[in-house]
């Protein structure tokens, strides 16, 4: 990772500039953005009141200032993306606006490294996915690969094999996980969105950790990404952002659109929700756990804020067995650290140990090693029961209110891949008990920041709909956006 000084003076004469611009609120009474959305950058291109280099040049001057306070990035790009932005030959809905990809997706002429001592060595990529194709089409000036825990597996980002991200708000706080590298660069102000990815929460769990909006989306509604090979396709591709309009266009743009389409595109969703919905509310996990009273607070208090709306909100229970559901979610997830155990070791001639990969990571590998025989198969078809389980949930409701976490933002080392395994799963069990049901039900949800606790840390609040129902999402977002804005909120660490 290589990181320089250049460009401070451009930059800074850039900063300038764009500040004489404020970004516009929704609406008289909403207090000002602290920092321009990638719509209102993209605009601020396109009316020539700044050029892409300079913003681009602005971007890594916050980078390079930002990056050791909170350990966002972990491969620099700085020297291409200022040659893309000079060049001038950039269109698309976000033309010239500086952006990060999730290090867990290959991107042409970086390394993919998994955030593991693994991928250490890794050589550039000469291929991506036309999920990221999608990036550059919409204009993006990539200047780097986000930070991300082993291979995805946890929920924060403190892998090993480099330095830990932290929070913005709190930097002895975790940014969360997955995707904690893209959240605390948006967050603290480097970049105005970033990818991400969901497999478990990857986005909706930074999102609320950062005081971010993060939108999950359906099984299959995006363009192509990653392979998967277990079974159950459970991984999804979007973003973090200040902004529901940044996040409902980059959707629009990266959405499926084509005869492999899954449901009916929906373009870019501009308005607000018009109608009343009836909403079901849960607050403990399926396991019977009763989550923080901060995180509490936050929830009771986002169902009083939709019923002043107009909505009707009313208790519901999860529709499985939240035990059996644990048990056969960490099985499948177990099944991809002993497929990455399996694949590294025969790479390497040996099977890998402590020094390649992360005590956790060897941990699931084993407990799959120890499972009797068709206990996956038979996971995933419980799994897939689940599935139908949540659509008929969800005849009976338009959208479920839940909390994102069990906690606020917890200390960094809390759920770290090298705490002792079983203590690990229990901590992990009792922290991130609300977000897998949508990903095994393939079905869009999404984490809020409409909550801050006293001592300024945030915590999301999470809606979810049914498979194909982004658009409703959407339009729920921004109404809850108009009513109680948090773009003005700025963290302690930022530019």
């Amino acid at each position: 990772m290589r990181f320089t000084r250049r460009g401070l003076l451009a930059a800074s004469a850039a900063v300038a500039a764009a500040s004489s611009v404020e970004a516009k609120p929704k609406s008289m009474s909403a207090p000002a953005p602290w920092t321009p959305d990638a719509t209102e950058m993209a605009g601020r291109i396109r009316r020539k009141e700044v050029s892409v280099a300079e913003v681009v040049e602005d971007a890594i001057r916050k980078a390079e200032a930002l990056q050791p306070q909170v350990g966002a990035i972990v491969t620099s790009d700085f020297d291409r993306a200022l040659a893309k932005a000079k060049a001038g030959q950039l269109s698309g809905p976000f033309a010239g606006v500086p952006f990060m990809v999730k290090d867990l997706d290959p991107y042409k002429g970086l390394p993919t490294r998994n955030g593991s001592r693994s991928g250490l060595r890794a050589p550039p990529e000469t291929t991506q996915t036309p999920y990221v194709d999608a990036f550059d089409t919409a204009g993006f000036v990539v200047i780097g690969k986000s930070a991300t825990p082993e291979y995805g597996f946890l929920p924060t980002t403190e892998p090993m094999g480099f330095q830990p991200t932290r929070n913005p708000w709190n930097t002895a706080r975790s940014s969360g996980g997955s995707s904690g590298g893209a959240a605390a660069a948006v967050a603290s102000g480097m970049i105005p969105l970033a990818h991400a990815t969901d497999g478990g929460g990857s986005i909706r769990i930074p999102a609320s950790n950062c005081g971010l909006f993060g939108l999950k989306p359906s099984r299959g509604r995006m363009l192509q990404g990653r392979p998967v090979s277990r079974g159950l396709d459970i991984s999804v591709s979007h973003c973090v952002s200040h902004s529901v309009r940044d996040s409902a266009a980059l959707f629009a743009a990266t959405e499926r659109t084509g005869g492999d389409a899954v449901f009916k595109p929906i373009g870019v969703i501009s308005e607000p929700l018009k109608k009343k919905l009836k909403i079901g509310l849960v607050m403990v996990t399926g396991t019977g756990v009763t989550p923080d009273p901060e995180v509490q607070t936050a929830v009771n208090n986002a169902a009083k804020l939709l019923e002043s709306l107009g909505h009707k909100v009313e208790p519901t229970t999860w529709p499985m067995d939240g035990g059996q559901f644990g048990q056969d979610f960490t099985v499948l997830w177990a099944s991809g650290a002993a497929e990455l155990v399996a694949g590294i070791g025969k790479a390497i001639g040996h099977k890998p140990d402590s020094s390649v990969l992360e005590p956790f990571s060897l941990g699931m590998a084993e407990l799959v090693g120890q499972l009797p025989q068709g206990a996956l198969p038979a996971a995933i078809e419980r799994l897939n029961a689940n599935t139908k389980a949540y659509d008929a949930w969800l005849t009976k409701y338009d959208v479920i209110l839940s909390p994102v976490l069990g906690k606020p933002p917890v200390e960094l080392g809390y759920v770290a891949g090298w705490v002792p395994f079983q203590e690990l799963q229990a901590r992990l069990m009792t922290y991130v008990g609300y977000t897998p049901v949508q990903n095994v039900a393939g079905a869009p949800s999404m984490s809020v920041p409409l909550h801050w606790t006293p001592d300024g840390l945030p915590v999301g609040v999470q809606l979810a709909g049914r498979a194909g129902g982004e658009a409703l999402l959407f339009q729920l977002a921004y109404q809850l956006e108009d009513a109680q804005p948090w773009a003005h909120r700025k963290p302690p660490v930022s530019l």
